[in-house]
């Protein structure tokens, strides 16, 4: 059975109460298109509220530690995120490796850590402007791609059901850059055959989305394409009306 589109809204380090609003509009019309499921990571200080204001879209956490809990000042983990009602969580984010040195080992890790923790993840990967312009944007990808998910010998941390991959080449994030709709064909296939290496057929059950300046304009011929399940939204989801256009143009490929 075919998974409904996943239109997920980052909105990274913006958002106070009085974001809610729109979380409450998004909440509203995602429950007028249950062929898209529909979710939201907030801040970390939003993410009750959020969860508790919406009924027809999930909450997620934008990152989360390793551990369980312990001394680790400033940091969040998986349970304190279910706890606050979350019920999946990014790792990875090219902004998170970039600002913060995460390395594919350490995304792996805290990918494991919220499938334990009863968290669903995203997984983010993508490549540089440099590292495709030299012919390497597969290779990067499909590196991160292995070294980044959670192996499948640690059990009940590899569900692929409940993990997802979300394409960001990291030029077109934030930039208005777009990759070419075959561009993202291409390497949504390489990520999917990779994934089948992973998982073997279980891989057919993690979703790809893509993510990198998507907005209203240009979501129906990104979500049409051949293997994109879903879209990561960064600046258009912070808006109601701008990430609804997404959701609405979800719908009409659903």
């Amino acid at each position: 059975m075919p998974h409904r589109p996943y239109i997920v809204g980052n909105w990274k380090m913006n958002g106070t109460r009085a974001m809610l609003t729109e979380a409450r509009a998004i909440d509203r019309a995602a429950a007028r298109h249950p062929g898209v499921q529909v979710a939201l990571a907030p801040p970390f200080t939003l993410v009750h509220a959020v969860a508790e204001e919406t009924q027809a879209v999930g909450t997620g956490g934008q990152d989360c530690h390793t551990a369980a809990k312990g001394a680790h000042t400033g940091d969040v983990s998986a349970a304190m995120l279910a706890d606050a009602g979350a019920d999946f969580v990014i790792v990875g984010h090219s902004e998170r490796r970039r600002d913060h040195g995460e390395t594919d080992t350490l995304v792996q890790a805290k990918a494991e850590a919220a499938l334990a923790g009863g968290l669903g993840v995203i997984v983010c990967v993508g490549e540089t402007l440099a590292e495709r312009d030299a012919g390497k944007a597969e290779a990067v990808v499909t590196m991160q791609v292995k070294a980044s998910l959670p192996k499948l010998d640690e059990g009940a941390k590899a569900n692929p059901a409940r993990m997802a991959v979300a394409y960001e080449p990291v030029w077109a994030i934030g930039t208005g850059r777009v990759a070419a709709v075959e561009d993202v064909v291409a390497m949504h296939g390489a990520i999917r055959a990779t994934l089948l290496s992973l998982y073997g057929e279980s891989g057919a059950a993690v979703r790809i989305l893509y993510g990198g300046s998507v907005n209203a304009e240009n979501a129906r011929d990104l979500l049409a394409a051949d293997g994109v399940g879903g879209a990561l939204v960064g600046g258009a989801s912070l808006n109601a009306e701008s990430f609804l256009a997404i959701v609405a143009a979800a719908a009409s490929e659903a």
